[in-house]
């Protein structure tokens, strides 16, 4: 069984080899539950799968190793390779037939960083393709960039963009400026520009979009994509434009996977997209068969 269990969602696989056979999810996330729901919650969505079964080997990747999670599985510090089983931890079980093994995140000193369940996704990247040397793009609530060299990870920073907007589009002045989901590639375009150029303006530039939907006629969608597009262009300032040479990979999935393609086109950079479900399988795939090898 191969199981992906973030803050959200719990998502479970039954696996043959490296194929998923079924496949499961719910809400109960590790954010809703006590360590004592753990394996309940799992079996709820197993249960009809081990029907029979003496043992079945579980791995998950993931906020399930989180402190507050089933069990910590305490991170291994960079540069490491990524998904290393070797450092997995058993979870504890009432349930005879479950084998629980719950994978590490990785973490970094300098400057203080750390992931879980994105460094599965750039194991899967570098089963697929074990050459691969570059910077890989994580969007999300929490954006990763990671360096991957030689097999492994080299440093990563991370980015709080997706949960800016958040904030920001439903909380703050601007959501008085934004009542639909409705977007604009102009728009995003353009904000991404100035934030990309000049990010120390970024403060100025968001009220601008408040102050934008009281003095003029501003079409739908507009000033919500101008709000992503200059959170996402001061993530890539960040980042500067020396980092972004080289081989570029983006996992992810939907909007926000195609969202930051059209950011790295903006750039000149042509992104490879690798869809987050597929990389997190093969990176799980990839920690049994190393559990099986010893």
């Amino acid at each position: 069984m191969a199981v992906d269990w973030g803050t959200s969602h719990l998502r479970v696989w039954r696996m043959h080899m490296h194929e998923a056979t079924d496949e499961a999810h719910s809400d109960q996330g590790m954010g809703r539950l006590t360590p004592e729901a753990f394996e309940p919650a799992l079996l709820d969505l197993i249960g009809p799968w081990i029907q029979g079964a003496e043992r079945v080997q579980v791995l998950a990747c993931g906020m399930v190793g989180a402190r507050q999670g089933w069990i910590e599985a305490p991170y291994v510090a960079t540069p490491a390779a990524p998904g290393d089983p070797s450092a997995a931890v058993a979870a504890p079980v009432h349930d005879p037939r479950l084998d629980m093994r719950i994978l590490p995140g990785l973490s970094q000193q300098a400057p203080p960083d750390v992931m879980r369940g994105e460094e599965t996704q750039i194991a899967g990247l570098l089963l697929e393709d074990p050459g691969f040397s570059g910077l890989v793009c994580l969007p999300g609530t929490h954006s990763k960039w990671v360096r991957v060299a030689q097999g492994g990870v080299a440093g990563f920073q991370t980015f709080m963009t997706g949960e800016l907007f958040a904030l920001l589009s439903g909380q703050s002045v601007l959501r008085h400026s934004m009542p639909d989901e409705l977007w604009n590639d102009d728009a995003f375009a353009a904000g991404f520009a100035a934030a990309r150029d000049d990010a120390a303006a970024m403060a100025r530039s968001l009220f601008a979009i408040r102050a934008a939907g009281l003095l003029r006629d501003v079409p739908p969608g507009v000033a919500r994509a101008r709000l992503s597009g200059l959170l996402v262009g001061a993530e890539f300032a960040a980042m500067g434009r020396d980092a972004l040479t080289g081989a570029v990979a983006v996992i992810g999935a939907g909007a926000i996977a195609d969202l930051y393609r059209k950011a790295f086109d903006l750039t000149g950079i042509s992104a490879r997209i690798i869809d987050a479900e597929t990389a997190t399988l093969r990176g799980l795939c990839a920690a049994r068969d190393a559990l099986e090898r010893g």
